[in-house]
Parts: structure tokens; C-alpha cells; sequence
């Protein structure tokens, strides 16, 4: 049976200064990806991947961007080596490359959509900051709790909640500085491992960021989402989409709904589990390897493991 790729594009938190600049310099396919978003949003990509210092890239105006180039440079080279999906689901910001992947959005929307996307939510950030005298909102891995008492804490916590369901082992809060504070000291009480906080520059896919979604919305309302031609994923439902007008919903949902990336990972697996193992690539097409660390704490991890593809090296070893 002819091999079947899933990808699994990594979201913000990812990015890192020179990210993908030795696959651009060795893939025209790549450079050309990269060029043509310049192009499409007016910001010189190049500049802001190679010539931008953590701090700035970690704004979601510039990260958002940065991340989703990235992915989409990787995933050309990749093309040319007769690499594409056959299921792809992202975390978070991951979703964009992953809805270009399945044919959801075009190339210029995908560049459009994320550009205002970040600007959005960063401008949001920006206000929650200035409501807390400055004291910057973001998110916080709590690690070693079950997901249940991660949940019953950010409950218990004025703007905390409970974000993204990573892991069985990993769930991430998101609020403003001081619910963020006060949750990670009781996770911590009540016998988690670690408690990190994320380099990331709002508190996502939380209530917090309602004023964000409403003017998302408006951004998308023109866009056209076509039905997905291959398996895609949503983290809203933790299920396939197989509608593009559900994408679009989500799309918005998105910034206020948790991921539920576990629950996505699980049909995953359920659809590679059908064809059998031995069919399937896992592979991570962005900047890190976060994702590749989380689909190997699963119970299915074990049989498949995913690897990540962020280097030219990488990609000549596929």
C-alpha cells in the first residue's frame, strides 16, 4: 500500500529566530513560499524570520505570521520530494497551514487571514495588559496534574481557564498576569510537576479573547472556505470537519474554545489504525517539536511515532 502522511503544524510558542532559513536557502520551492507571502501581506518575511530578536517575534503580529510561512515553506520542499497529506490538523495557529493543506483556504487567503488574525489578537493582548497595569496575560503549561484537576483549579480562579488539552500529562491555563500567578502556585501545591509559563503574548482560546473573535469574525466573513478535500481536524470539536462552512464557524470559535487536541489526536489515530500502521507517516512540518513530544505520550504514540521536519536536514532524511 502506498504510504499515507498526516501532518501535525505546531501553533504558537513555536517560532525562533532563523527558523527554516537553511531550507530556504537550499529549496527554491521554499524561498518562492516565502517571497509570495511577503508580497501578498506587504512584510518582508525574510527580514522577520532571520533579522528578528525572541522578543519580537513571540508578538502575535509577528509570531502568527512567522509560524505559518514556516509551515508552508517546509510543506513545498516537501511537495517536491512527493510528500503531501493525507490527514493534517494543527494546534491553535497550526490550523491555518493545515486548512491550506486541505484545500479550505487559498495560498492569498491563508497569508490575509493570519496577518489580521495577529494584529487582532495582539491589539486584545495589548488592552488586557493595559487593564492590568501593564502586567502582560499569556498562557502557562501546568504539567504532572491530570487534566480534571487543571480544570477544577482555573475554575476556581477569577480570569483563568482551563486552554489547551495537550496531553494526559500537560494541560496550559490561560488568564491575565495575576490568575496566571495565583494558578500555577496552587497547581503547584496541589503536586504538579512544573508549572511554565509560555512564550506566547495573550491568554487564547479563552473568554478573554471574546472582543478578538467578534472582529475576526468580520475578517472572514467574505472569505470563502471550501470543503476539505483530504482528513482535517478541528480543535473546537476535537473531531474531523468535513464541511468548509464549519471551518469558518470554528475559525471564530476558535479564539474563545479550548484545543482539544487529544481528542483530535485520537481520531487520528482511529483512521490510521483502520489502514494499519505500517501505512502512515507522522510527521511535524513547522518550527520545533512540541507536537511530536505530545503524540509520543499517547498510547498510540508508541506504535507511530511522529517526527518533526523543521531543517533542511530533516527533510533529505525523508
Amino acid at each position: 500500500m502506498a504510504n499515507k502522511y498526516a501532518f501535525l503544524f505546531p501553533g504558537q510558542g513555536a517560532q525562533a529566530p532563523g527558523m527554516v532559513k537553511d531550507v530556504a536557502e537550499s529549496s527554491s520551492a521554499a524561498r518562492k513560499v516565502i517571497d509570495d507571502f511577503s508580497s501578498v501581506i506587504n512584510v518582508d518575511m525574510a527580514k522577520l524570520l532571520w533579522d528578528t530578536d525572541a522578543d519580537t517575534l513571540s508578538r502575535s503580529d509577528n509570531s502568527q505570521i512567522a509560524i505559518t510561512v514556516a509551515s508552508l515553506a517546509i510543506m513545498a520542499e516537501l511537495k517536491q520530494k512527493g510528500i503531501e497529506p493525507s490527514a493534517v490538523m494543527g494546534f491553535s495557529l497550526g490550523e491555518f497551514p493545515a486548512l491550506y493543506a486541505a484545500g479550505v483556504l487559498s495560498f492569498e487567503d491563508v497569508a490575509k487571514v493570519v496577518r489580521q488574525r495577529g494584529l487582532i489578537m495582539q491589539a486584545v493582548c495589548e488592552e488586557i495588559a493595559a487593564a492590568n497595569e501593564g502586567h502582560a496575560p499569556g498562557m502557562s503549561a501546568i504539567i504532572g496534574l491530570p487534566p480534571e484537576k487543571v480544570k477544577e483549579i482555573a475554575s476556581g480562579i477569577t480570569d483563568a481557564y482551563a486552554a489547551n488539552m495537550n496531553s494526559v500529562k500537560q494541560t496550559v491555563i490561560s488568564g491575565t498576569f495575576d490568575a496566571l500567578t495565583a494558578a500555577e502556585k496552587a497547581a503547584t501545591e496541589a503536586g504538579a510537576r512544573r508549572a511554565i509559563r509560555l512564550k506566547v503574548a495573550g491568554p487564547f482560546h479563552s473568554p478573554l479573547m471574546q472582543k478578538a473573535a467578534d472582529n475576526f469574525e468580520k475578517v472572514l466573513a467574505d472569505v470563502t472556505f471550501n470543503d476539505p478535500k483530504i482528513h482535517l481536524f478541528s480543535n473546537v470539536t476535537g473531531k474531523e470537519v468535513t464541511k468548509g462552512e464549519d471551518a469558518k464557524k470554528a475559525a471564530v470559535l476558535h479564539l474563545t474554545h479550548p484545543v482539544l487536541w487529544t481528542d483530535e489526536e485520537a481520531v487520528l489515530a482511529s483512521i490510521i489504525k483502520a489502514d494499519g500502521a505500517d501505512a502512515w507517516t507522522v510527521l511535524e512540518p513547522g518550527p520545533g517539536k512540541v507536537l511530536t513530544g505530545l503524540w509520543g505520550q499517547t498510547e498510540f504514540g508508541a506504535t507511530l511515532a511522529s517526527k518533526p521536519v523543521n531543517t533542511a536536514e530533516d527533510i533529505a532524511q525523508l
